[in-house]
């Protein structure tokens, strides 16, 4: 009797956390991004400026949908993206943290450029536990959403030794340089953030990857 109830338990415990795993893999399709828009490259880089206040209104779907696509997105059919990339090796990852988007809920996400789709990773609104990782830096928590842009070094490396750290941390300001564009083109502002404690960030998202770059994003206050 006691054996079986144990095992019971045990059963019930594993399929707790199985079905939790499962929720928190969830695959969120993105809207198609726009390839046009009406203003120039030049305005763009005229009117960007880092930016630290945030008002409350939430972003949508579609404007975070553009910003990944800058970030990352496909732009030719064998792979290549909108940042260059040494090799075309790609050792970033994006991770969108939410907070306060239309049909999103709070959590962490992981893009997936191939697909143009978030895959939920944590069903959690994580801005504080960055704030604190971050410095306590108020624009932290107070943006819509925080990009986390990280690496994997290894990608690179393994083809161009150790010259290749270089080369994925030029990697990510060119990654930095077209989320903030893209902000701008949509009348959004940020802010780049690189002052945090890295393994207090990666304990928060639960990630194994090199954190590198925080990018507050949100509307104009």
């Amino acid at each position: 009797m006691y054996m079986r109830k144990f095992l019971l338990f045990i059963q019930g415990f594993f399929l707790f956390f199985l079905t939790k795993s499962l929720i928190s893999e969830e695959l969120i399709k993105l809207p198609e991004p726009r390839f046009k828009s009406n203003i120039s490259l030049e305005e763009t880089l005229s009117k960007r400026r880092s930016i630290r206040e945030f008002s409350q209104q939430p972003l949508t779907l579609e404007e975070v949908s553009q910003l990944l696509w800058a970030a990352q997105g496909i732009t030719t059919s064998w792979g290549g993206r909108t940042a260059p990339s040494a090799g075309a090796l790609y050792p970033l990852e994006i991770y969108l943290v939410a907070g306060n988007v239309k049909n999103l809920s709070c959590g962490v996400y992981k893009y997936e450029p191939k697909t143009h789709s978030l895959v939920k990773k944590l069903q959690e609104d994580k801005r504080i536990d960055i704030w604190s990782s971050a410095w306590r830096q108020p624009w932290i928590k107070n943006a819509s959403i925080l990009f986390i842009i990280t690496a994997v070094y290894e990608r690179t490396t393994q083809k161009y030794g150790e010259r290749g750290i270089r080369y994925v941390h030029i990697e990510v300001g060119h990654v930095a340089q077209n989320i903030l564009l893209q902000a701008t083109a949509l009348n959004l502002v940020g802010v780049p953030v690189g002052a945090f404690y890295d393994k207090a960030l990666k304990k928060s998202l639960n990630i194994k990857e090199d954190p590198l770059y925080i990018i507050a994003i949100g509307k104009k206050k």
